[in-house]
């Protein structure tokens, strides 16, 4: 799925506004690559694309699920909690709490993942496969198998975006924003959730598998207006684990991107030479600016 580097004229500027859904051609739905870096850098999910086959585009304003996210979803209107869902708010916690328990006891993990990403005013979702790596302290490595190989290397603040077909290794750094950090230290087992987040039950009072209850995270109101592009994340764990089975990022632009974990195997042992990448010869290194607010 190529579909990102073809049909951009010319780069867009820092902070140029992006086109909507009626402006835009199916060559500029964002790529699968800059929904993971949401996800891992902060940057945008609708713009132009991360890598080019010439030049690497300019940078947009970070604004996705770190850098820029996690809104604090204000005007919330406030009501009487009964019974019901007073122990909906105790079994969530209960929840939130296995959960950071069972990622703090874990040293490293590797899991299969499916992305989807659905985009707001496009009718097909943005799907993709592949394998996440991590290993404490602050190693990840998230590799792309289908529809193509591209792989993102997480080393403490430093970032690498690899995407072979493209001959261009994108090098940046992690945004400094302790709450933007929020799913990554997650899933490293060192974010501190009810800290960072409000933690409610699910619209609804959904469940997941094993009617466990689904877990929605609402960020405090700790950063800028001008940062925040996240509306909630909705996670669910598994029932007899507590690790995470699927992560939804949900923007207030309407766009939605999932992350769902399965084959999940902890402690293993990963080497530390599987986080280490070295640049191959005839690829292109672009350092990109500091991935932090302006």
């Amino acid at each position: 799925m190529r579909e990102d580097v073809a049909g951009h004229a010319a780069p867009a500027p820092l902070g140029a506004t992006l086109p909507g859904p009626a402006d835009r051609k199916p060559s500029e739905i964002p790529s699968r690559t800059q929904s993971v870096s949401a996800f891992l850098l902060g940057r945008a999910s609708v713009g132009p694309p991360l890598l080019r086959r010439s030049s690497l585009c300019a940078l947009p304003r970070l604004s996705h699920i770190s850098a820029r996210v996690l809104l604090f979803v204000c005007g919330l209107v406030t009501v009487a909690i009964g019974p019901a869902a007073a122990d909906d708010a105790k079994d969530v916690k209960d929840v939130v709490k296995k959960l950071q328990a069972r990622y703090e006891q874990t040293r490293d993990l590797k899991a299969d993942f499916k992305q989807s990403t659905k985009i707001e005013g496009f009718a097909t979702p943005i799907t993709s496969r592949g394998r996440m790596y991590i290993k404490k302290p602050g190693r990840l490595r998230w590799d792309y198998l289908d529809p193509a190989v591209e792989e993102i290397y997480v080393n403490e603040n430093e970032v690498m975006m690899y995407v072979p077909e493209h001959k261009q290794v994108l090098v940046g750094k992690l945004t400094q924003m302790a709450a933007s950090q929020a799913p990554l230290q997650l899933l490293q087992g060192v974010a501190k959730l009810e800290e960072q987040f409000a933690l409610e039950p699910t619209a609804g009072g959904k469940r997941g598998e094993g009617g466990v209850p689904l877990v929605t995270l609402l960020p405090k109101d700790t950063e800028p207006d001008s940062v925040r592009t996240v509306a909630r994340i909705v996670l669910e764990v598994q029932p007899k684990t507590f690790f995470i089975k699927t992560l939804s990022i949900h923007e207030i632009s309407g766009n939605v991107s999932t992350f769902e974990f399965n084959n999940l195997k902890p402690n293993t042992g990963l080497k530390n030479a599987l986080f280490d990448f070295e640049t191959p010869a005839g690829v292109e290194v672009v350092k990109a600016p500091a991935l932090s607010p302006p």
